[in-house]
């Protein structure tokens, strides 16, 4: 079934199996983690809670029982601790129960048990990783690395604590940070095979082409290279930055047939705008590809707004998000089991099987229209809250096929300022690679009104004066 990315058919099997079967708890947990998969919070922690009756031993049970109670969006910790001393040794259980430490208010809990670790543990590499973005997401940004640095101080020969410590400064697009890391890094290891990509990348993104140039250039004549998609990206990126844009596509054309070719495509649609080459027409200039669907009338907002609300708790934007000024929830919003999450959910669902069904015919080409899902699966759900001048950098979603803004709530005229503020705008380039391209589509915000686009298209917001923007996103997989 997994092979088949049949999920509901796992599920009538593993039910039929249970009637034969009802005391094998590998049965049940199974159960309990296709219905996760399927963001069906409730019926998957009540086979998980059946799979750890049966087997209360069973470290695994327990840690998914958690992290699905947790996605429900109830209170964790407790289970978080059972499955902690069942596998006392486990990292993953110690970073999962941060997150409902998290969920629950007890923020400084959070960061502190992760870090002691890290100090004892200093090469737990996944551990250094959620404590950097637990601490952004909490707004610590100039402290967020400091378990590096201190492992860093104890080992400075370590090649995986410096590219970690130089992904997570990418991250959160620090290229500033990451060149002066790069450096010391050089100092302590030497010239390193496994440093030149974030090299060329620090020189692309900090304006220096000359030695971007000749850096990707080296870097792409070697064929392994021009097979890893994030770097031939990036070289796309930085073509694209400065003006070349024949070559860009010339370039990204090595990539176009790979599974992760959504990463590619917004550059490519930026290059053949820049060259005015009427191929942009076919990947993004089709009216179908972007709807605007109601799905509440503004009466009908009251519950789901108030929901929403309550869980932006978060002071600042998480890591590697095109948040700015403003809050986002953590975790699969439509696993959550309020009433009015799951309602949203059963609007959307039926929303995107029309805006599905008025495609027209398929394209084997186009990475939108080259084929139909037969089911609404989500790849994310989340909501955004933004305030003061809050906006939405310009990006991609490339994990996805179709993407989409719902606002539940935006502010009046009088405080957003006068229009375009707030405003969704689409097919707009990242402001940092300064190419003057207009919107393809401006789309004014209004309350109970979804609007879906292709998730390779670039989207963001004009900043607001002042006041509330409410959203609920999500990418739906191809």
């Amino acid at each position: 079934m997994r092979d088949r990315d049949d999920p509901e058919g796992a599920v009538t099997v593993l039910e039929t199996a249970l009637g034969r079967h009802p005391d094998e708890a590998i049965l049940w947990q199974c159960l309990g983690l296709v219905h996760r998969a399927l963001l069906d919070s409730e019926p998957a922690i009540a086979a998980l809670q059946k799979a750890a009756r049966l087997r209360p031993q069973d470290g695994k049970i327990m840690q998914a029982l958690a992290h699905v109670t947790l996605e429900a969006g109830l209170p964790a910790t407790a289970i978080f601790d059972q499955a902690r001393a069942l596998m006392p040794q486990d990292g993953s259980v110690l970073i999962g129960r941060s997150a409902a430490q998290l969920a629950e208010g007890d923020v400084n809990a959070a960061i502190g048990d992760i870090e002691a670790v890290c100090e004892t543990s200093p090469l737990w590499l996944e551990g250094h990783r959620a404590l950097a973005d637990l601490k952004w997401l909490v707004g610590q940004q100039e402290e967020f690395v400091s378990s590096y640095k201190i492992a860093l101080a104890r080992d400075p020969g370590s090649l995986p604590l410096w590219l970690n410590l130089l992904d997570r400064y990418q991250r959160v697009e620090r290229f500033d940070w990451a060149a002066q890391a790069l450096s010391a890094a050089y100092d302590a290891l030497g010239e390193r095979d496994e440093l030149a990509p974030i090299a060329a990348i620090c020189a692309s993104e900090l304006g220096n082409q000359v030695e971007a140039d000749a850096l990707f250039a080296r870097l792409l004549s070697q064929p392994h290279h021009l097979q890893d998609i994030d770097l031939l990206v990036r070289a796309v990126r930085h073509l694209v930055r400065t003006n070349r844009p024949s070559q860009a596509v010339t370039l990204a054309a090595h990539g176009l047939e790979s599974p992760e070719a959504n990463k590619l495509w917004p550059y490519v649609a930026t290059a053949w705008r820049m060259m005015d080459d009427p191929q942009w027409h076919w990947l993004e200039g089709d009216e179908r590809l972007v709807n605007r669907i109601q799905l509440y009338e503004p009466q009908e907002l009251i519950g789901i707004s108030r929901t929403l609300r309550s869980l932006h708790r978060m002071a600042h934007q998480p890591a590697g998000q095109s948040v700015r000024i403003g809050s986002q929830t953590d975790g699969p919003l439509f696993a959550r089991i309020e009433p009015e999450i799951r309602d949203l959910r059963r609007r959307i669902e039926q929303a995107v099987r029309s805006h599905i069904a008025s495609l027209g015919p398929e394209d084997p080409r186009h990475p939108v229209l080259h084929r139909r899902p037969p089911k609404v699966r989500f790849a994310g759900s989340w909501s955004v809250r933004l305030q003061g001048a809050g906006h939405h950098s310009n990006h991609v979603h490339p994990q996805g096929w179709l993407s989409s803004a719902l606002y539940i709530a935006v502010p009046a005229d009088a405080e957003s300022g006068p229009p375009p503020a707030g405003h969704l705008q689409l097919g707009v380039p990242p402001a940092e690679l300064g190419i003057d391209l207009p919107p393809i589509r401006v789309v004014a915000p209004e309350p109970g009104w979804l609007t879906l686009f292709p998730s390779t298209m670039w989207h963001g917001t004009v900043p607001i004066a002042d006041g509330e923007r409410m959203t609920v996103a999500f990418d739906v997989k191809g």
